[in-house]
């Protein structure tokens, strides 16, 4: 089972780092190429995978090829190994608002390939991907799934779907980032130094939602939980409240989606 990656950066290694280490790809199947020599070389140490001299060599005879290219270089990377594909590759598009119309368009009729929009913590294995595969058999459909599983959560959908679920998965650990910066910057505020503030509002924020998820509670409860009646959590909740967050984070969602439409040419 050859497996190709088109693009070492940030999400392509953290991908590749997890088929490996979970021990659905051999490394030795799997290859690596990256316009920037540097980048592809180091991850070719780093995983123990095989480093390719053209992207034309890395996909010859493989049976998964991850295209993990900005969106702006998508079509001409595409292009420039379409020819060197077997007929029966599948490709695996990790490209934001490149669409399956524009993915077939350049492969050709006839051909399997897999939207894909996975997220940043997919680096440590709690990721989250959306997959919208195209052409694929059962089989097929679910060792994309076991790929990704390696790296966190795998959900099935559509392409209206698949692009939703980015705007929130996707663009969401920006957000979260935010809020534990904003938080960290509190604590330095009130005394704490700044190492423990970061290390205080990441921890809480990830015990928070690893307590939601294992739980299944409703965040509400959760939080009533914590909302003592005449309390400290309840006067910062109401602070959040009066100045917005709610509707921050929800205006924050749907401009990255209008801007996802914008993107495909849908607006």
């Amino acid at each position: 089972m050859k497996l190709a990656v088109i693009g070492t950066g940030n999400m392509g290694k953290a991908l590749l780092g997890g088929f490996v280490k979970g021990g659905v790809i051999n490394p030795s199947e799997a290859w690596c190429f990256d316009v920037y020599t540097e980048a592809c070389a180091k991850c070719a140490a780093d995983l123990g995978v095989n480093q390719a001299a053209t992207a034309q060599e890395a996909v010859e005879n493989a049976d998964y090829v991850l295209m993990a290219v900005k969106p702006i270089h998508f079509d001409d990377a595409l292009k420039g190994i379409k020819d060197s594909l077997k007929f029966d590759a599948i490709v695996l598009s990790i490209a934001a608002a490149v669409t399956c119309d524009r993915i077939g368009g350049i492969l050709g009729e006839g051909r399997k390939f897999v939207r894909i929009m996975p997220n940043t913590p997919a680096q440590v294995g709690l990721g989250v991907a959306a997959v919208c595969p195209v052409g694929l058999n059962d089989s097929e459909s679910e060792f994309v799934i076991k790929l990704l599983n390696t790296c966190g959560e795998t959900i099935l959908c559509d392409e209206n779907t698949l692009d939703a679920i980015g705007c929130v998965s996707g663009t969401g650990p920006a957000y979260v980032m935010l809020f534990i910066e904003a938080m960290a910057d509190a604590a330095v505020s009130l005394g704490i130094k700044r190492a423990d503030a970061l290390k205080i509002a990441a921890a809480t924020v990830a015990g928070s939602g690893k307590l939601a998820l294992e739980t299944g509670t409703h965040p509400a409860v959760l939080k009533d939980m914590v909302c003592s009646p005449g309390g400290t959590t309840i006067a910062g909740v109401m602070a959040l409240e009066e100045n917005g967050l709610r509707n921050a984070v929800i205006k924050s969602v749907t401009a990255a989606y209008d801007k996802t439409q914008e993107m495909k040419g849908n607006k």
